[in-house]
């Protein structure tokens, strides 16, 4: 069967979700899950096995400034009694041509640097926001 090009999911698309809120300054997003094996030798056969130890989760968004919210939330941890800020967030890239849609809730997500200040001369600002997270949800229909 030959590739329909009009089904090929474009990026453009993508929207990420933070407490309700769509982040409409974000340019891109990206999530991943380890997953962390040891090898184990075997009798009898040449060959490695391998058994699955752990996973971690860890992405990045990245795009516009626009406010100084996040600087504030993740700053928190910043405090001598400070809690480290821990949140969900939704990516969601639902291109109507394509056939499916992907929608995924990150659970525990925390990030990994506070952003304190960054700029070019004569360039817009952009930040990028390393995170990680403890858990996932495919989700099949969000409402937003």
């Amino acid at each position: 069967m030959a590739l329909d090009a009009t089904r090929t999911i474009n990026g453009s698309y993508g929207e990420v979700w933070h407490e309700g809120v769509w982040l409409t300054n974000v340019q891109s997003a990206e999530a991943v899950v380890d997953i962390d094996k040891e090898e184990i030798k075997r009798s009898g056969t040449r060959w490695t096995g391998h058994k699955v130890t752990s996973i971690k989760g860890s992405g990045t968004i990245s795009g516009y400034k626009i406010t100084s919210d996040f600087t504030s939330l993740i700053g928190s941890v910043a405090s001598d009694r400070g809690k480290p800020y821990v949140t969900s967030i939704i990516l969601k890239l639902d291109d109507p041509e394509a056939y499916g849609a992907e929608r995924v809730m990150l659970k525990g997500v925390q990030f990994d640097q506070i952003p304190l200040s960054k700029f070019e001369v004569g360039s817009l600002v952009e930040e990028e926001l390393p995170f990680t997270f403890s858990g996932y949800d495919l989700l099949d229909k969000i409402k937003m």
